[in-house]
Parts: C-alpha cells; structure tokens; sequence
C-alpha cells in the first residue's frame, strides 16, 4: 500500500459562491477544483484545528482501493439541519463502541458507482463480474448456480462489440477517473462547510470494487458512515445490488455490524440537483438557433419490465417524477420547450422499459421534429453510454432519421451546484447514521440447506445440458441476446 499524506491547519470558513471548475473529457467537464478566492476565511473568529490528511492508493492480491483522508484531532458537530433527506435508510440503532484511546470522531463518505472497463483487455472480465451479479440477470432459485456458467458464455460472446464501443472512446471507460474527481471535489466541499470526512470510492463491477473500499473504510477505523451512491434514482439493479453487497460485508463482520451507517437510497427530488440539470439544459438550448423549437429529449438507462412489475422497483415512477421535476423548474425560468423520456441500453430478449430511444427517436424524425437536445438524465458521470451510445450510435440514427439540429447536455460531473448539493445531502444524513441488520433473509438461509442445494443441482445440471449442446437451442440463444 502506498499513501501521500499531509498535515496542516484548517480554519473556519465560510462558504461564498465557491466554484469548481473541470476540465474535460473529450468537450464534457470532469477535473475539478475550487476556484482562488471561492472560501471567506473569518480570521478573527477562527478556531484552529489540526488536521491530517492523505490520499491513499491501495493494491492487494489485484484489489485496488482509493480514498481520500481528512481527519481531525477536536470532535466538532457538523453544519446544518439535523434531519434525514429523502430516500436515506435507516435501521436500529446500536451504537459502535469507540476505543478507549480514540477521542476524534472519523467521519467516512462511501460514493458507489458502476464501474467501467481501464483498458480493452478489461472489456471481458468487466463483462463477466456485470452478468454474474444475480441483480442484473435474474434466474429462478432452482438455477442461479448457472449464474457465473451463463455470465461466462454472455461475456465471451459480447466482449468483441463491447470492446469497439470502448475503442472508439479512448480505449477504456472514463468512470474511475471522474468518480475519483467527484470524490475529490466532494470532500473539498464538505471540507469547506467545516465537516472533514474520507471520501471512498467503491465500484461495483469493477476496481476499486466495493469491497475494497469497505475493507478500507475497516482499516481506517471509521466511526460513521454515509453511503452516496452515484445513481439520482433507486433501482434494484444498481443502488440495490451496491447495498446488497455491502450488507453481506458487513453481516459477516463484528465492527462492521456495528457501525453507524446512513444510506442515501435516491436523491433525484433534491432542489440541488434538478436545478443543477436545469442550468445545463437552459445552456445548451442557448446553441440552437431557435431554442424555442428545441424537442427535450430524455433518455434514461432502461431496465427489464419484470423488475418493476415482479420486484417493485420505484425506478420508473422515480424517473418520471423526476423528469417532471426538471421541466418545472424549466417552465418557472420561462423554458416552455416539449420534451419526452425514454430509455436506452436495452439488451437480451426480455421486455425493457418504454419507450425505446432508438425508436423514439427514428418516430420524432418522422413527425418533422429538426432540432433535438438529448439529455442523459440517469448518468451524473461521462462513460460509454453517454459517449458511444448517445454522441455516435444515436446521434446518427437521429440525422438519418430527419432531424436536422442535435444537440446534448453534459452529465453533471463536478459541476459547483450539483457537489455541493451532495455535500448537503451528506450532512443532512449523517444524524440518521444507524447500524446495518444483520439478520438473514428467508430466501438466504434456504440456500444454506444442503439437502435443497443437492436437488437443484441435479435438476439444474439436467437443464444446463439441454440448452447449452443443444445447437438449435444456442443459435437461437445468441441471436436474440447478441
């Protein structure tokens, strides 16, 4: 493990406008920092505190692990309302016992994320830890020891696609690199409204894995948690399968299990944020000739029909709220413009949401529609959804189809407004910060029955060896999939 550290005085500040500017990716901000001038130093009503800071990389056994340290040596409360935001989760409460020669309360942000492939070669193995997430694809109980199997056989069959996409972006996914900003920039802001926290990174299909920062969080001896996942609206295949992992970790852990945690489920209504995609939006029309005449277009990422009608997902209800969110706030500053919502990224013979995009968008060009702004409203970070499937797959369909003007709003990034409505939603958390159930659920203690693990076994192998050597059956199962 290596570490860069610090140490240094911090006074009490004030914030004044402070702005976080970021370079790009390719043309869409990413890198960021706070402006000169952005902090009000009250020097005559300081109170100095001795902090220790570092940034720490950490790689074992092939985990890496990222986060971003500031503590400090007086336990001061933090800023602002003492109430949860919506969606934050809470469980019983049981208190962490803190050690006898620790004084300082060590406060730790969690940002949860996808996670994207860093070079091609990476492409397969991203694809194979996606797939095998039992979240992602859903078999019936009597089958999900075909779930790593199928994962294998799915990933092999569309790395050689993935990896184009990933090629025509630069070779890679740049998700690690602006979540690692974001962390950056995050923990600039809470610093600045007096809470020093670590920031960690946690990805779930890829490094750093989720794991990993977890262990860190361990290590670092953190004595209250705020999970942030970097997802505006809950599902159960994104936010869901974070948590899911995270309580296994901490189930099976004694400090863990104790530790005070609060989880920030969805934050799509927050003033913050739809403001903050309001402001780009506004931006961007002002590019049209006729910003008046511009069709809004939404396209959120899809997931499969049965999770919202079988599992009860909320993310399709969040979606729409929130799409309305963002056009009040449009219409209150004037911006009458028509819009529509549909969702992207659909793959597999299952039903997804609809409308579809890649329909939606040939149907707008039918109706005259010339002028489009496309507005990526489930990402907050650049990767391959935004930049190879909205910027080139879809950008084509849509000149082809008749539109004649496109246009498309950057994902939020580090962007001031929207970190440091982030930073506020942490500090209005915190208070809520109970510890994670540690019981089991049914359906996990039936998996533990041996006797029944047997049995679906032995009918699951009997399946298995129906539809995967049997020719008719694998042809049909690559063409509807791939």
């Amino acid at each position: 493990m290596s570490a860069t550290s610090y140490s240094g005085v911090l006074s009490q500040t004030k914030l004044l406008g402070s702005n976080l500017n970021c370079s790009t990716h390719r043309r869409f901000p990413t890198s960021c920092r706070l402006s000169e001038g952005s902090l009000d130093l009250e020097k005559s009503t300081s109170r100095v505190f001795l902090s220790s800071c570092s940034s720490t990389s950490d790689k074992r056994n092939g985990m890496l692990g990222r986060s971003h340290h500031c503590s400090t040596i007086e336990k001061r409360n933090p800023v602002g309302q003492t109430f949860c935001s919506l969606g934050v989760c809470t469980h019983s409460r049981v208190d962490v016992e803190s050690n006898s020669h620790a004084t300082e309360e060590r406060v730790g942000v969690l940002l949860l994320n996808l996670g994207g492939p860093d070079t091609l070669d990476d492409v397969q193995p991203f694809l194979f830890n996606l797939f095998a997430d039992p979240d992602i694809i859903r078999l019936p109980r009597l089958f999900r020891f075909l779930q790593k199997p199928l994962a294998k056989l799915i990933s092999v069959f569309r790395a050689p696609k993935s990896k184009e996409g990933y090629a025509s972006i630069g070779g890679g996914s740049p998700l690690r690199k602006i979540t690692d900003e974001q962390a950056d920039a995050l923990k600039m802001a809470l610093e600045a409204k007096n809470m020093p926290v670590n920031v960690y990174v946690g990805m779930r299909y890829w490094y750093p894995f989720t794991e990993e920062a977890i262990q860190q969080i361990k290590r670092d001896r953190i004595t209250r948690l705020v999970v942030l996942p970097l997802y505006p609206q809950f599902s159960i295949s994104t936010t869901g399968s974070s948590i899911r992992v995270m309580q296994n970790i901490f189930r099976e852990d004694a400090y863990l299990s104790r530790l005070p945690v609060s989880i920030i489920k969805s934050w799509y209504q927050r003033e913050g944020y739809i403001k903050s995609m309001a402001d780009l939006i506004e931006k961007e029309l002002t590019i049209f000739s006729k910003p008046e005449e511009v069709m809004i277009f939404f396209s959120a990422h899809g997931v499969p029909v049965s999770y919202v009608e079988n599992a009860g997902d909320p993310y399709k209800d969040q979606m729409e709220e929130c799409i309305y969110l963002i056009m009040q706030e449009l219409k209150a500053r004037g911006t009458f413009n028509e819009h529509t919502l549909a969702f992207q990224s659909r793959v597999g013979p299952v039903q997804w949401l609809k409308p579809y995009t890649d329909e939606v968008l040939v149907e707008l060009g039918q109706k005259g529609v010339k002028s489009l702004l496309a507005v990526p409203v489930s990402f907050v970070s650049e990767h391959i959804e935004t930049l190879e499937e909205i910027d080139m797959e879809y950008k084509e369909l849509a000149l082809e189809s008749g539109i004649e003007n496109w246009g498309r709003v950057p994902a939020l990034g580090c962007t001031s407004s929207f970190i440091m409505d982030l930073a506020d939603a942490v500090i209005e958390a915190l208070p809520s910060a109970t510890a994670m159930s540690t019981s089991r659920n049914t359906s996990e203690a039936v998996d533990q029955d041996p006797m029944r693990y047997v049995i679906k076994m032995f009918f699951g192998s009997i399946l298995a060896f129906v539809l995967l050597l049997s020719p008719k059956m694998l042809v049909a199962f690559r063409n509807k999939l791939f």
